[in-house]
């Protein structure tokens, strides 16, 4: 195996990798993360109202995985202009907003076919809004940010990308007797290895993860925050990701990428129950507030939705907006919400929702 960093890296051996991969400790990070993960899956189903994850808990996971790229927008603006992009005055928030879109399309392509080459091209291509082919022109390489120095050039020229993302995808759905979430990480380190666009590769790579998860049915929505993980280890995630380049270090790469799937499991469960008894402390409160406080889909539109607009309450209600507008000024005025301008639109934002939401979860060890 030969490699220099400045030199395209056509030499990138396929997978699997010609090593023992499966390793006691290995095997060991393996069963304690499929065992966190399938609490992970049990804990979005007990919650009375999924909608409330799948609504916001990707929303952080863009933000986060952006942020790894240095794309940098707030939570508040991402929720407050979740259900119009366009809207965003911010290139950053509209940016963040079409991660999430291509994680949807990215769930939605999958339930009909499985994960390919070309998921990868439709998933970058909507994040970066334009069509994102696999590359074909030399140049690309990943530098230093200071020096601007080569510090990895991914390999050069449309036919040797092609081969090895077909090697990359026939690993996904053919890989023996390797557990799923081994598969991951190691389809991960490839396709960033890969580098198959121009721009956009490390974002593709972790939608990418998520639906390899719901693919192999370990996960049944796209509820895992990962992202979060990398941000708060991303000089390790580089260097793990360059050690497997240079020494082909595979035991400590995967190690990390199980740990982190371990991690961000535990932590969005307590997340969800944070969420569950948050949910009921609310509607106790509402319930003497308002003659909406019996009304359940208003409930549930105040965390379907943390930053909520008169129209969606007359829509998830079937009320006039009269009625919508006097439900929701009581809240303001009891302080279970706090009205903001956004134009010429009043948002009603759950603040106390939003705070669980953005803050950090512990994982239980």
């Amino acid at each position: 195996m030969t490699w220099t960093a400045n030199k395209p890296y056509n030499e990138l051996p396929p997978v699997p990798p010609a090593v023992e991969i499966e390793t006691r400790k290995v095997l060991k990070a393996t069963i304690e993360a499929r065992s966190a993960l399938s609490a992970l899956d049990q804990a979005s189903q007990r919650i009375p109202n999924p909608t409330i994850l799948i609504n916001t808990l990707p929303l952080l996971e863009a933000q986060a995985s952006s942020e790894v790229e240095n794309i940098v927008t707030t939570a508040d603006d991402l929720f407050k202009f979740a259900n119009d992009e366009n809207a965003a005055r911010s290139p950053e928030t509209k940016e963040t907003l079409r991660y999430r879109t291509a994680l949807f399309r990215g769930m939605e392509s999958i339930r009909s076919r499985p994960i390919s080459t070309n998921t990868a091209i439709e998933v970058c291509s909507i994040i970066h809004s334009r069509e994102m082919p696999i590359r074909r022109l030399p140049g690309t390489y990943i530098g230093n940010p200071v020096t601007q120095a080569a510090i990895y050039t991914p390999p050069s020229g449309e036919a040797v990308i092609v081969d090895k993302m077909a090697n990359w995808e026939k690993f996904i759905h053919s890989h023996g007797d390797l557990d799923p979430l081994v598969v991951m990480a190691i389809a991960h380190y490839q396709f960033e290895a890969i580098h198959p666009f121009t721009d956009g590769n490390g974002r593709t790579g972790r939608i990418l993860n998520i639906l390899l998860l719901i693919e192999a049915g370990l996960l049944r929505q796209p509820i895992l925050y990962l992202s979060r993980f990398i941000i708060r280890n991303r000089a390790e995630y580089y260097r793990l990701l360059l050690d497997v380049t240079t020494s082909g270090t595979w035991e400590e790469w995967i190690l990390f990428m199980l740990e982190g799937l371990r991690q961000t499991a535990e932590s969005t469960v307590n997340k969800i129950d944070a969420i569950s008894a948050l949910q009921s402390t609310t509607t106790e409160r509402v319930r003497g507030l308002t003659k909406g406080g019996a009304n359940a889909d208003l409930l549930a539109v105040l965390f379907e939705k943390p930053y909520c607009r008169i129209a969606d309450v007359m829509a998830s209600c079937r009320v006039s907006r009269p009625t919508a507008t006097s439900w929701l000024n009581a809240l303001v005025d009891a302080g279970v919400l706090t009205d903001i301008r956004v134009g010429r639109e009043r948002l009603f934002v759950n603040v106390e929702f939003f705070q669980l939401l953005t803050r950090a979860e512990q994982p239980e060890s």
